[in-house]
């Protein structure tokens, strides 16, 4: 393997790590590493219209998630292709997400499509979106009518 094909593998590697550690630190209510992930020109559009920020962004997920209880996001199918210091990643989601007394459940199956930079020599994305391709559950008993 040639030094160039090595360096991308590890770029992919990098990316798709970014991913599951974000995933676990929204289930862990660690904004401190999400904010780490996303650009702070970063938009996204998470289901509920666009975001411009990576503050704005941050502060959209944790509201939803620290209006409910337990929540535990699982990728999987995540595919990461790069070119030089930018990169394009699809990651399939299913999100669970539990009311504070846990009697109630909203999943979602969904698609992360995410565009990344190398930004002072770490992976930011700076463009998210997701589609969702149905839900189970009442976004309002979960959330508290968000």
């Amino acid at each position: 393997m040639d030094a160039e094909a090595l360096k991308t593998l590890l770029d992919q590697r990098d990316i798709e790590r970014a991913l599951y550690v974000v995933a676990r630190a929204m289930d862990d209510h660690d904004w401190t590493v999400v904010a780490e992930l996303f650009a702070d020109d970063a938009t996204a559009d998470l289901g509920t219209g666009p975001l411009l920020g990576g503050a704005a962004i941050v502060a959209l997920i944790r509201g939803y998630l620290d209006a409910c209880g337990s929540t535990q996001h699982l990728l999987g199918n995540v595919v990461v292709d790069v070119a030089g210091d930018t990169a394009v990643s699809r990651a399939y989601v299913h999100d669970l997400h539990l009311s504070a007394d846990g009697s109630e459940r909203f999943y979602t199956m969904g698609d992360y499509h995410d565009s990344w930079e190398r930004r002072a020599g770490r992976w930011q994305i700076v463009e998210r979106n997701k589609f969702n391709r149905a839900h189970v559950g009442s976004l309002e008993r979960v959330f508290g009518g968000m």
